[in-house]
């Protein structure tokens, strides 16, 4: 932000919290790291454009309102026990709202249905319940967390097997909105928005920037220099993209606009050891460095008649959120690929895919022993959503993301209209099936 900007969104936040300087920090003031950052992973720097303490939901709509004002992006630390940091937004410039003011108690002892302002850490939610008529729910062990993260995202703990999680307890919320309304949300009020605070509403954001990472994938015009890959995970979404050649000319395809709105990190990298070495990089630090695990993958090819529809991009979404995936340790990759591989006609060499436009790559690891009926139940139901969504479309599979569950017929979906070649050719160079997988090419019948 330029020193104008800035000045104006100092005065809207403070005028936000009426005008009470010790309600809100800014960036560059005196100890601002120590004691208004307080970074929970000292490995992820981040520094926010400032951090406020609202004393109410309406301190708390018009620091939303600030924000939105100034194109800034907001984010809630109740407890700020987040290993990524994210309580301070992920990076930097952020407006962050610390919950800590937020501590309202109130028990109903008719109906022992508690209210409880969502910057109570756990040990103080622990001991008011008791101090208020012995009463107890399931949360988790660390008392230090804030249960207006804990009981939005899950809250597991100790008692989870027999209570269920810290959001299972959830009977209604008051929130603030993006456009800064504060509403109540119940099982018989905004039930949908109800329905997504318990769990899931970072997805919501998700679906948005899905369809416009595949519309902009899909535009034929789209230059061969940039590759790109979205990225799905348990824990939010990643856009990535390369560009081999100079700024300016990737500045002139304003392709960053035409991608959901964020903080851009672009690292300019001048030879071909430095950009393998960053790919590398990246891979390492998302897949664990390639360790051995257990794992169950499948994969879809699409070609650019295979865009998925925005209802069928809904309903993909939606099974994301309310499928029981049985791992966290599961992603979704969709790689853009076309370009200079389909100049090559398809039956120029084995390789059959030459009209896919994008691959996805759906996977799931477990690290404490064999992958799940349940995980493998969610990622063939995945597959299963696209295609649905896709009525009379064959979508093929990439071979190099081998799927036994494809059985024999995993063959056609790698080769397809090769195969019939390829198994000519095996009848003649390896008549006996020597070179033999559960899926490889079988030799012609006679």
């Amino acid at each position: 932000m330029g020193n104008t900007s800035s000045t104006a969104v100092q005065k809207c936040l403070e005028a936000a919290v009426a005008g009470n300087g010790d309600l809100v920090a800014f960036k560059g003031s005196l100890f601002y790291q120590i004691a208004h950052v307080k970074a929970y992973n000292l490995d992820i720097p981040v520094t926010p454009a400032a951090i406020t303490y609202p004393k109410s939901a309406e301190h708390v709509a018009a620091i939303v309102k600030c924000a939105a004002d100034h194109s800034l992006k907001v984010q809630a630390r109740s407890g700020g026990h987040s290993y990524a940091n994210y309580g301070l937004g992920g990076q930097d410039d952020a407006i962050v709202v610390d919950l800590k003011n937020l501590q309202h108690f109130s028990m109903d002892k008719n109906t022992w249905q508690a209210t409880i302002g969502a910057g109570t850490l756990l040990k103080d939610v622990t001991k008011r319940l008791h101090d208020n008529g012995k009463r107890a729910m399931a949360h988790g062990t660390c008392p230090q967390v804030g249960i207006g993260g804990h009981a939005t995202i899950g809250g597991l703990g100790p008692t989870s097997r027999l209570w269920g999680s810290a959001l299972d307890h959830v009977q209604e919320v008051e929130i603030v909105l993006a456009n800064s309304s504060i509403v109540r949300a119940s099982e018989t009020q905004h039930t949908d928005i109800f329905w997504a605070v318990r769990g899931a509403a970072a997805s919501f954001g998700v679906v948005t920037e899905f369809k416009k990472w595949q519309a902009l994938i899909a535009d034929p015009l789209l230059s061969r220099k940039f590759a790109s890959q979205f990225v799905l995970t348990e824990l939010g979404v990643i856009i990535s993209g390369s560009f081999f050649g100079p700024q300016h000319e990737f500045d002139s395809l304003n392709i960053s606009s035409r991608l959901p709105s964020a903080a851009e990190s672009v690292i300019v990298l001048k030879d071909w050891l430095g950009v393998v070495g960053h790919w590398a990089e990246d891979l390492a630090l998302e897949l664990a460095g390639g360790i051995p695990s257990n794992f169950y993958a499948k994969s879809l090819a699409y070609t650019p008649d295979d865009i998925i529809p925005d209802a069928g991009v809904d309903k993909l979404f939606a099974y994301i959120d309310a499928t029981p995936k049985g791992t966290p340790l599961w992603f979704v990759i969709w790689d853009l690929e076309g370009g200079a591989i389909n100049d090559v006609a398809p039956d120029a060499t084995a390789y059959g895919h030459r009209d896919a436009l994008f691959y996805h790559q759906a996977y799931a690891v477990n690290l404490v022993g064999r992958v799940g009926d349940k995980t493998r139940a969610f990622l063939t139901g995945f597959n299963r959503v696209v295609l649905d969504a896709l009525p009379g479309h064959e979508l093929g599979s990439y071979a190099g993301y081998v799927d036994r569950a494809l059985g024999e017929g995993g063959a056609e979906s790698y080769w397809g209209l090769n195969l019939p070649r390829l198994g000519r050719i095996k009848r003649v160079v390896d008549p006996g099936d020597v070179f033999h997988n559960p899926q490889s090419v079988r030799p012609a019948k006679g």
